[in-house]
């Protein structure tokens, strides 16, 4: 048995991009027949809710809210629910597994690390970064870290066929594994993408293990260009 994920996913709780909340999320996918969901709403950006002058706990209570609601649904309906976060660096977006809420309240300096410095933390305490959407529509300036990044996002549901082409190309270009997902923001049952694994995934941390052990399958199809 094939066991699919959706890997990239937003909810209006807390991304301002997204339209539907985290407990419809978790109703769509249960009826789709998916295993599980990855809540990786973005992390204190311009597409997330200002809080500029609250405290650093009342902000990741907010991040996680949505991720929160979500969990709750999905745990009396049957579906897993996992944490992670999209993390951003000017157009540059990097979805950031295997860490905790925990590990986000513990580190209320976070957004005054340079990016290398927001890797290299993350790989210490057993985080795992893929890059989302490396290349994307109307976006010049593009920052790539091959050398500090576990993966690369090489099918994106948000983005047209030739830019998940270049991702592609990026990834192989640097033996980096692939993944999948279809940056979802609003519950819909059609162009997805995510992984397929054999076995049940336990948490993040486990998906990212299993990333970097080549466990893991995409599933989806490139929207036309």
């Amino acid at each position: 048995m094939l066991h699919k994920y959706e890997t990239h996913l937003h909810t209006s709780e807390t991304s301002l991009c997204a339209h539907s909340t985290g407990a419809e999320m978790a109703h769509s996918f249960k009826d789709l027949g998916y295993t599980g969901i990855f809540v990786t709403d973005h992390l204190y950006s311009p597409t997330t809710v200002k809080m500029e002058d609250q405290p650093w706990e009342v902000l990741i209570e907010r991040h996680c809210s949505g991720y929160e609601a979500a969990a709750a649904v999905g745990e009396a309906i049957g579906l897993d629910v996992f944490f992670a976060w999209e993390y951003s660096f000017h157009w540059a977006h990097f979805l950031t597994y295997g860490l905790t809420k925990e590990w986000l309240l513990d580190n209320p300096d976070l957004f005054s690390w340079n990016i290398i410095d927001y890797f290299d933390r993350v790989h210490a305490d057993g985080g795992l970064v893929v890059h989302a959407h490396p290349f994307r529509e109307r976006v010049e300036h593009i920052h790539l870290f091959p050398t500090k990044i576990d993966a690369v996002e090489v099918l994106n549901m948000g983005r047209d066929g030739v830019h998940n082409r270049y991702a592609h190309d990026f990834a192989v270009s640097y033996g980096l594994p692939q993944t999948a997902g279809s940056d979802i923001h609003v519950a819909r049952p059609d162009n997805l993408a995510g992984v397929e694994i054999g076995r049940r995934l336990t948490g993040s941390l486990d998906y990212a293990e299993a990333v970097l052990a080549g466990e893991t399958k995409n599933f989806g199809t490139y929207r036309d260009a």
